[in-house]
């Protein structure tokens, strides 16, 4: 019974153990519902005694049973008046009669609406669940894991056994010595007050597999064991490769040729994406090119897990999208701020001047506006010093690689949108922008966040040759830098290898820590350039730990 729904939903099982479900309106008065209820009950009565042929050809009444009584009553003994609406009428602690039988009305009992497992198993690698619950949370609920019976002798197994493994979280990592055996998960659903639900149970579709042994980011585990303190952040931001580009017969054939196969799928790359960025301890992280699909049923399941909520914004018309995870001890969400740039420079009033100057233009304007690209923002605030507050941005700007001029422009309106949210709407508060920029630190783009303009004679702006030439004088008002510098890459496959994702930060608010290394080019190019078998991506994440100053 849900206030701000209009009907209630009544279950329960009755004395020839069918089960029965009914919806009935919350306003209705009680006595409705209960002749509603005294109906049912005949009904499943009568269908009872018409299983028994012999009681038919002794010259039972066929299809014919009494109307059982059925009354409510209260905690206290007393009846239910019946013109009290159903919504007060079913409380907890109230016995409902139906003829002899006795029922303790319990109100909104925690419940699983949805348990499931990965389809792809890895030894080593964490195994979330996805758990959905009505009236109980993930946290509460309690979880046993069993593992398979391996048969004796190695042979087929004549039937189904299984053997409870030690492990009770939420999150189970499955050894080596359980590769070629299922997993089965029991979960109970509780509401964190003593109050437990029926248990689900759902099994592995197919057995644990042997992991890759070792991935490229298990180096840079070593440094973030533990979650920072309250005085800093562990920020991520990162490009994980969006399955609806990975699977297409271009990427297979042209751009990642050197990649097995398998190691393309989205079931094998979600476990190691769940185990790298579980490992990273971040408290915001930042991803470009995420499925929805994949936030939904992969990420956002396995990083609750882990303490961090998640925000998802997809692309205009597209599968795929942005999502900024934050740790929900050290952040809690104030609001959100998405646009979608070309929406927002015809219908935004400050991005009026730009809109107008980009009219000029108007074959650029054009492919600015045919753009599907996106900008996140999210205004958090620290859980123990409620006076800090943090503009986190997240984009990933146009890839063309003569589309520096289109970039320039996206960036333009990100900035001035950044700057709506972090200086009017927040008075004075530090942005964090971060993304796939597809800009490298010499480019046009790189210059104009980093600088805080971009001159009307820079070359990007006629980067797609003199006939798509767009001069403009742009500038904005924050002091940005690359809180982790300009690495070498961070995209490295067959055809290219540079510099396009950054985290930038504002200089005068916060301070960088520490940078956690990227891994070594021999880790790198083990398997010839990424994606491979040991890293799930063509990018590598940027991760550093930053301090208010």
């Amino acid at each position: 019974c849900v206030p701000s729904e209009p009907k209630l939903s009544l279950r329960f099982v009755l004395p020839d153990g069918s089960t029965r479900h009914m919806q009935r309106d919350q306003a209705e008065p009680l006595g409705r519902a209960l002749a509603r209820i005294a109906t049912n009950a005949a009904k499943g009565h009568s269908k009872a005694g018409k299983k028994s042929k012999k009681a038919r050809a002794e010259g039972g009444a066929e299809g014919e049973a009494a109307v059982p009584a059925v009354r409510l009553f209260s905690r206290d003994g007393a009846a239910v008046a019946e013109e009290v609406p159903n919504a007060a009428a079913w409380q907890d602690g109230a016995v409902l009669h139906i003829g002899d039988a006795r029922y303790r009305v319990e109100r909104n009992p925690p419940a699983l609406t949805e348990l499931r497992l990965p389809r792809s198993l890895l030894a080593g690698f964490p195994v979330c669940p996805k758990v959905s619950a009505e009236f109980a949370a993930p946290q509460h609920c309690l979880f046993r894991w069993f593992r398979e019976q391996r048969p004796a002798g190695g042979g087929d197994a004549a039937g189904e056994a299984w053997v409870e493994t030690a492990a009770a979280e939420r999150v189970f990592t499955p050894s080596n010595a359980l590769v070629g055996l299922r997993l089965k998960l029991r979960c109970t659903p509780g509401d964190g007050e003593q109050r437990y639900g029926p248990a689900l149970e759902v099994e592995s579709t197919g057995p644990v597999e042997a992991g890759p042994g070792a991935c490229t980011f298990d180096a840079r585990h070593l440094y973030t064991k533990k979650v920072c303190g309250h005085g800093s952040i562990r920020a991520v931001s990162y490009n994980i490769l969006a399955d609806t580009y990975a699977q297409t017969e271009f990427s297979r054939t042209v751009l990642y040729p050197y990649c097995a196969p398998y190691a393309l799928e989205i079931d094998y790359r979600q476990n190691l994406l769940k185990k790298e960025l579980a490992g990273y301890s971040a408290d915001l992280i930042c991803l470009q090119e995420v499925d929805k699909s994949v936030f939904v049923d992969s990420l956002a399941p396995a990083l609750d897990a882990f303490g961090l909520e998640g925000l998802f914004r997809i692309k205009e018309k597209q599968h795929e999208g942005l999502a900024t995870f934050y740790r929900r001890d050290k952040f809690s969400l104030l609001s959100q701020h998405d646009i979608a740039f070309s929406e927002a420079l015809l219908s935004e009033p400050l991005h009026k001047e730009l809109c107008e100057q980009l009219a000029k233009y108007p074959l650029v304007q054009e492919k600015v506006l045919q753009r599907s690209s996106v900008l996140q923002v999210s205004v958090l605030q620290s859980t123990t010093d409620p006076s800090r507050k943090l503009c986190v941005a997240n984009t990933h700007l146009y890839w063309h690689p003569k589309g520096g001029n289109i970039r320039l422009i996206q960036i333009a309106v990100a900035m001035s949108h950044i700057k709506y949210v972090a200086r009017d709407l927040y008075p004075r508060i530090p942005v964090m922008f971060c993304g796939d920029f597809n800009s490298t630190p010499s480019s046009g783009a790189y210059s104009f966040i980093s600088s805080g303009g971009i001159a009307e004679d820079h070359e990007d702006w006629v980067s797609n040759g003199e006939e798509e030439r767009c001069s403009m004088s742009l500038s904005h008002p924050f002091q940005l830098l690359s809180a982790c510098g300009e690495p070498a890459y961070t995209n490295y496959v067959g055809g290219f290898h540079g510099c396009l994702d950054y985290i930038f930060i504002d200089r005068n608010t916060l301070e960088v820590e520490q940078v956690i290394p990227l891994p070594s080019h021999e880790e790198i190019t083990t398997h010839q350039a990424l994606p491979s078998v040991s890293h799930p991506s063509d990018h590598i994440a940027l991760i550093c730990d930053l301090k208010w100053k």
